[in-house]
């Protein structure tokens, strides 16, 4: 691990590098990033699943790109219109008509109980913005001059797309000014210096932008869309992970600065000890991260992309920028707290005696850390996943609210109804055997090409509830049965279903993957086979408790009814990998002090040398997580509390208490079956040298 400390030998190289750094970031920037590629289907999935085969033979019909915004009228009391509420509804029906695909609308429908009214108005969804200016036209006409009492809300296909964009509108600019803001205040009391945190804060947002220009130019060429939600992650993490190096290599750098005059120096040796644990880290995290690319689903692959992409730019940015950056500005840059050659270490005292405390009894304390993460689980049991189209916001837009009404008077399926495409032939028989499945409330012949045909059914379930879900299947078994009918069933609600069975595939696959990443990884880094399996436990273990706390506030503080679909694979993933790093800093500092002394005191003084950088980077990852909180998806939130509170528990509970427990319960043998035994000893510069072989 040599490489990395050469660029720093002098203040002129190190400014030389920085130079460089300046001129390549000009130059990445300066490139054009090419047009953005749409997915095959709108719903990323793969034509494998019937709504995407739906959705592109829906191509071929005349009505193919247009969709019904649905104009939902209502009293504001829930009473029934009056007679002139139908009068003001039919007016605004006429003046709706221009604004329709074709130039018409049909006369409005009443719902049984005389409360609410519907207007259907069909839009062109083939251009997004387009859509969006065509819906915001729709709401002020359906608004305008109504009676007293009487409200408008604009739902259906179209408003929920325009809703969705309009509540991402600023948002990665919210979400940049949280995340900076946050990292600022956390390196600020970590250090306490007024000049010192710039410089990890400055080499991090740079990293962060980099990342977005590196994905914008190369994720066209590979066919992968990043979307917003993709594109928050990825920012976080970046965030997150490049101030954990920095957190790590300061803390190296300080304590050399205490021990020579040269700060050129002092840092060449803090780069070659921390070296191998940022680069396993980066590298454990981004091959967990490209493991998402083999998920079904487009928005994981995307997010599995960005994401590796952004800690990629975060360790180098740690292993060459950020190095030459301190070294520029010298000791001075640490003021009030100097470190000077001769200074006793502050650092590490309280994780000293905590350390001490557990060596004394390591049975009784890891046994009880073990139950306490074993009963914050058990929050975890009777876990709900899969939330409806209205349950995916934070604050509900005006699509939600205006689908709530209809449900409340209409079948709830009449927003979002499903689509049968099968051949014109077979439609009288497919009709027939749509209506014989329970939950049906409509089916009935739609647009009709020379090959393709589409039946519309309405069902009475709440798009994206389980009812829903069960009444789609039955659908599709149905007019699966129709001899030569090669029917499939499509639309938003068909569409959600196969998102669910696409992430339970997606999660079967791709966590496994990233367990044998994991564990190789420390089995490489380690020269051991015991000390991954139990490190691995510790981080499965966290998940399941932080999953288990995680819903307790869910269901009983936030209310949301369950998790999103991605969110139990992404903060898994998440967890794991970045559960890890901790893992990486504290049992590659506890084997080399093993080296010089025997695993016990390796433990201990590696417990009190990372104790406080682990901490402080566990809390800061932490938080940054938690300002996912920001953005108006319920997902992202889940995600960020989720890692939040993993997070939490795996650097103030499982990391200060129960690994070290494990060494110190197991000794020697935690390395087997490797022999790390204090054969050695430490040069000046830090080098462990083998007094006899490591291995017998």
């Amino acid at each position: 691990m040599t490489m990395p400390t050469r660029h720093v030998a002098t203040r002129r190289t190190a400014l030389a590098v920085l130079g460089l750094v300046v001129l390549l970031v000009a130059a990445i920037f300066a490139i054009p990033a090419p047009a953005k590629v749409a997915p095959l289907v709108s719903s990323g999935l793969p034509t494998s699943y019937q709504s995407a085969q739906a959705e592109l033979r829906q191509e071929s019909l005349p009505s193919s790109g247009v969709a019904p915004a649905i104009v939902v009228y209502s009293s504001t009391d829930g009473g029934p219109l009056t007679a002139e509420d139908k009068a003001a509804v039919t007016a605004r029906a006429s003046e709706l008509a221009p604004l329709a695909v074709g130039g018409t609308v049909a006369p409005p429908a009443y719902s049984p109980d005389g409360t609410v009214a519907v207007v259907a108005v069909p839009v062109d969804t083939t251009d997004d913005a387009a859509v969006g200016a065509k819906v915001s036209e729709i709401r002020t006409v359906a608004a305008a001059d109504l009676p007293e009492g009487l409200q408008a809300q604009v739902t259906g296909g179209p408003a929920f797309i325009t809703d969705l964009t309009k509540v991402f509108e600023g948002a990665d600019t919210t979400l940049l000014i949280a995340t900076a803001s946050v990292v600022a205040v956390l390196l600020l009391i970590t250090y306490r210096s007024p000049w010192l945190w710039l410089v990890p804060l400055t080499v991090v947002g740079i990293a962060e932008q980099v990342t977005t220009k590196l994905v914008a130019l190369l994720a066209p060429h590979l066919g992968i869309v990043v979307d917003p939600a993709a594109a928050g992650i990825t920012s976080v993490l970046v965030f997150g992970a490049a101030t954990d190096y920095a957190l790590l290599l300061i803390a190296r750098y300080r304590d050399r600065l205490r021990l020579e005059d040269s700060r050129f120096h002092a840092m060449q040796v803090a780069l070659r000890r921390t070296a191998e644990a940022i680069i396993a880290s980066a590298l454990t995290v981004t091959l967990s991260l490209l493991a998402l690319l083999l998920a079904e689903q487009e928005s994981l692959r995307a997010i599995g992309f960005s994401s590796a992409v952004g800690v990629l730019v975060a360790m180098l940015t740690g292993l060459f920028v950020l190095p030459a950056a301190m070294v520029v500005f010298g000791r001075g840059l640490f003021w009030p707290f100097v470190p000077h050659v001769g200074d006793a270490p502050r650092e590490g005292r309280v994780w000293g005696r905590i350390g001490e405390a557990v060596q004394r009894r390591p049975h009784v304390i890891g046994i009880a850390s073990t139950a306490a993460l074993l009963v914050l689980a058990l929050g975890g049991i009777g876990v709900s996943v899969g939330l409806s189209q209205t349950e995916q916001f934070r604050v509900k837009p005006e699509a939600v609210l205006g689908q709530e009404t209809l449900a409340s008077a209409f079948p709830a399926g009449q927003s979002a109804p499903a689509a049968v495409l099968t051949n014109p032939a077979s439609v009288p028989a497919v009709v027939a055997a749509a209506k014989t499945v329970d939950g049906v409330v409509v089916a009935v012949p739609g647009a009709t090409s020379a090959d393709v045909a589409q039946v519309d059914v309405i069902l009475t379930g709440s798009p994206g509830s389980e009812e829903s879900y069960d009444q789609i299947r039955a659908l599709r078994e149905a007019v699966a049965a129709v001899p030569g009918a090669d029917a499939v069933v499509g639309g938003d609600v068909a569409t959600r279903l196969d998102a669910k069975e696409a992430a339970i595939r997606d999660a079967s696959v791709v966590i496994p993957i990233v367990l044998v990443i994991v564990a190789l990884v420390l089995v490489l880094l380690l020269r051991s086979l015991l000390a991954p399996l139990l490190l691995v436990a510790t981080v499965l273990l966290t998940f399941f408790a932080a999953l288990g706390v995680s819903w307790w506030i869910f269901d009983h503080v936030l209310g949301y009814p369950a998790l999103d679909n991605q969110v139990l694979l992404l903060s898994f993933l998440f967890l794991v990998a970045l559960g890890v790093d901790y893992n990486i800093f504290l049992a590659t500092r506890a084997r080399e002090e093993a080296m010089v002394a025997d695993t016990r005191a390796g433990m201990l003084t590696a417990l009190r040398a990372t104790g406080g950088v682990i901490t402080s980077a566990g809390i800061l990852l932490a938080a940054v997580f938690a300002v996912l909180g920001v953005l108006p998806l319920i997902a992202l939130a889940q995600v960020g509390i989720i890692v939040c509170i993993g997070v939490l528990l795996d650097t103030l509970l499982v990391r200060t208490v129960l690994v070290p427990s494990l060494a110190f319960v197991f000794g020697e043998r935690f390395w087997w079956p490797s022999e790390v035994d204090g054969r050695g000893h430490a040069d000046a510069e830090g080098h462990v040298v083998l007094d006899v072989p490591a291995h017998r």
